[in-house]
């Protein structure tokens, strides 16, 4: 024991602090403290703000106010309208708006056919070619049944028969065809070989607007429907 506390009180150990005066001691500790402090609060303050959630913004709450750019660069905005011909552009636009004010707008043109009744395949293609140079869509039928048939599926504009063919001429489709309830009558024209006075009454009897004896070319056609009002 005396050993013990000769160790722990000899010449040679030296508590910390030794040769300051007690309050040169008090002020080192005070100094101590007070960095501890601050090193503490500013951690806490550092968790803090990483802990706190982010305000968010209500929808549709207005955007905080920006300056107004200058005048130079908004007229350099590319597509930007120069004042003075908006008043033009709207006076235009309502004028367009107003134009089938309280009216339906017209409707989209729609194409003419023509539909040709020969039992001969070559001469419904010459015929074709024709009817598609003046301006018609062409539909083509070998008879007179079948041309009939078409007829009540879908009335043309314009229709180009021949007289003899089987199944059912000429004469008996005209008569049928001018028989069918339609607000849109076809302009009918017969071409045909029969050429006689005789035929040509009867056809025209049977409901045909005019008469064309083949051969005959694109010309005599675009004539004939002109002064039928169909050229």
């Amino acid at each position: 024991m005396q050993n013990l506390i000769k160790r722990n009180t000899g010449p040679n150990r030296h508590a910390p602090g030794d040769g300051k005066t007690l309050a040169e001691k008090l002020a080192q500790n005070e100094a101590m403290l007070a960095a501890a402090a601050e090193e503490s609060a500013a951690r806490v303050a550092a968790a803090a703000a990483a802990e706190a959630p982010v305000k968010a913004e209500p929808v549709g709450a207005p955007a905080a106010p920006q300056a107004p750019r200058p005048a130079a660069v908004a007229a350099a905005t590319p597509g930007a309208v120069d004042p003075d011909d908006t008043a033009a552009i709207v006076a235009a636009a309502k004028a367009m708006r107003d134009r089938y004010a309280g009216t339906p707008a017209p409707a989209a043109a729609v194409a003419k056919t023509c539909l040709i009744v020969d039992d001969s395949r070559v001469i419904r293609k010459v015929s074709s070619k024709i009817a598609i140079s003046l301006g018609y869509v062409p539909v083509e039928a070998e008879n007179g049944e079948e041309a009939l048939a078409r007829c009540k599926k879908s009335m043309p504009d314009l229709v180009l028969t021949d007289w003899n063919m089987p199944e059912m001429d000429g004469i008996e489709f005209v008569t049928k065809l001018r028989s069918i309830p339609t607000p849109k009558e076809p302009v009918v024209v017969f071409c045909t070989s029969n050429g006689e006075a005789k035929d040509i009454h009867d056809g025209i009897a049977a409901g045909a607007d005019d008469y064309i004896v083949k051969p005959f070319d694109e010309a005599a056609l675009k004539a004939k429907l002109e002064k039928l009002g169909r050229g």
